[in-house]
C-alpha cells in the first residue's frame, strides 16, 4: 500500500512513517501542509493519505474535501490530538495521537476496503 502522510509537525510525519514502514507499506511522501497534501496527492495518488487534523491555513478536513471532491475515490485518515466530528470531511476514519501501531494497521486495512456504498457499484 503507498501512503502519503500530512502533518505540520515533522517529528509526528517522521513518526507516523516509521509506523507505516513497520505495517510493511510504501510511504510516498511525507508533507507539511494541507495544501501541500493536495498538491501531492495530485502527483501520488496513494492508497491512502494520513493527515492531521489541525494544520495551520488549510486543516486537514478541509484538505480531505478538497481532495475527495476531485478524487472521489481518495482515502482519507485524520489523525487527531482529541476526536473530531469527520461527517462532512469525507475521511473514512479518524486516529487518535498518540497513534499505536495496531490501530494504524487496523485503519490502513479498513481504509482500503470498498465503502459500503461501493459493494453494489459495477465494475469498469
Amino acid at each position: 500500500m503507498r501512503v502519503l502522510i500530512a502533518d505540520d509537525q515533522k517529528s509526528v510525519g517522521t513518526s507516523l512513517a516509521e509506523l507505516v514502514r513497520l505495517c510493511q507499506h510504501e510511504v510516498v511522501e511525507i508533507v507539511g501542509s494541507g495544501l501541500e497534501a493536495i498538491h501531492a496527492y495530485g502527483r501520488h495518488h496513494p492508497d491512502v493519505v494520513l493527515m492531521d487534523y489541525q494544520m495551520p491555513k488549510l486543516n486537514g478536513a478541509t484538505a480531505c474535501r478538497n481532495i475527495v471532491a476531485k478524487h472521489p475515490d481518495a482515502r482519507v485518515i485524520l489523525v487527531s490530538g482529541s476526536p473530531k466530528e469527520i461527517a462532512d470531511s469525507g475521511a473514512r476514519a479518524v486516529l487518535v495521537k498518540p497513534v499505536h501501531l495496531d490501530r494504524l494497521y487496523a485503519a490502513l486495512y479498513d481504509a482500503v476496503q470498498p465503502a459500503a456504498s461501493d459493494e453494489g457499484a459495477s465494475t469498469r
